[in-house]
């Protein structure tokens, strides 16, 4: 964040005295994320005595716990829609970008070799393709050798938000796709998958499998040291999952422009644009009946994001621009206690820890 940015900001939120006793803070929802808040949580915890307890169930399952006030604030891969967040009274905002990659078990093949599109992925899951030497694949991989293996697709059974991205990516590039399974959280996976729950078990059943092909979020792709595809981009470049880009398809977007980050990262143009880019929210009451636990986690996703590139790096994930940083700044001092009350923390008290 610029200093200007920061100066602008801590004007406008209310200060009050910086005191950190001991706080436990619960959140719940997608397995993606989990690994950036497990980051985020082991810094910040130099600083302030907070204890913040995540379970990656689900994106869904994040919604409807902070629905029900079960925890702090849920976690989900996809934004809300304004008529969501108006009719639960809640809060959606990012908190880093990332993306989805697909992971192959591929004998004989290294990281990185293989190449795929948009419509070979969606041939691939729709079964359409079933063996690594499909002459629609190998046309795509002159020079390199493909086995005569049958391709087993991995598939989260559960409600996903990496599952929605990733159908996302695909409705995007075939046609036939979005008319027979479209995208969501959860679709009905073409005969012939092998459904898991979890990035953990989709790695899992990934490893134990010859011939497989899955999706998961870089961070998993990244800490397990899977194999990936290349994938070609709306610019007609194949390139790898990387930070860069990941950043290059937001700086392509309505997030940089407008602060819109409400859209959908998915095949953004700029030829070193990564084509599954997406970002990871929180989300959490406008209106709190625990205000100690909500200003804490304000305060643990504004700490990271005035404090935290070093962690969000750490894992490969983005940064957010400082726009979208403002717009969220702005949005987390309108949450109130029952008494409508608005809720005492202080940017400023964030801008100081070191």
């Amino acid at each position: 964040m610029s200093f200007k940015n920061k100066i602008l900001f801590a004007a406008i939120v209310a200060v009050s005295p910086a005191t950190y006793a001991q706080t436990q803070v619960s959140g719940a929802g997608s397995s993606a994320a989990e690994i950036l808040y497990a980051s985020m949580a082991a810094s910040y915890s130099k600083y302030a005595q907070v204890n913040v307890k995540y379970q990656p169930s689900s994106s869904t399952d994040g919604l409807q716990q902070v629905k029900a006030r079960k925890v702090d604030f849920g976690a989900t891969d996809v934004a809300l829609s304004a008529d969501e967040r108006k009719s639960a009274k809640l809060l959606c905002f990012p908190t880093a970008v990332s993306g989805i990659v697909p992971i192959i078990n591929l004998p004989g093949v290294t990281s990185g070799q293989l190449k795929l599109t948009g419509e070979l992925l969606a041939d691939i899951f729709s079964r359409k393709i079933t063996k690594w030497n499909d002459p629609k694949v190998q046309a795509v991989n002159a020079g390199l050798t493909l086995p005569a293996l049958p391709i087993t697709v991995v598939t989260r059974v559960d409600s996903s938000g990496t599952t929605f991205n990733f159908t996302d990516y695909l409705s995007k590039s075939s046609p036939e796709w979005k008319a027979a399974y479209g995208s969501n959280y959860s679709v009905t996976w073409a005969a012939g998958t092998t459904p898991v729950k979890g990035s953990a078990g989709v790695v899992a059943a990934l490893r134990q499998t010859a011939g497989a092909i899955a999706y998961v979020d870089y961070q998993y792709a990244s800490k397990n040291k899977l194999n990936f595809a290349l994938l070609k981009n709306r610019d007609g470049k194949f390139v790898a999952p990387s930070g860069a880009g990941f950043s290059s398809a937001m700086n392509n977007s309505g997030w940089v422009t407008k602060g819109a980050y409400e859209e959908m990262l998915t095949d953004k143009p700029g030829a070193a644009s990564w084509p599954i880019t997406a970002s990871t929210f929180a989300i959490v009451p406008l209106v709190s009946g625990t205000p100690d636990n909500a200003v804490a986690v304000i305060k643990f996703f504004t700490w990271g994001f005035v404090h935290g590139d070093a962690a969000v790096g750490g894992t490969a994930f983005v940064r957010l621009p400082d726009n979208v940083q403002g717009r969220i700044f702005g949005e987390l001092t309108t949450i109130t206690d029952t008494a409508g009350a608005p809720l005492k923390w202080s940017l400023a008290d964030m801008l100081k820890m070191r």
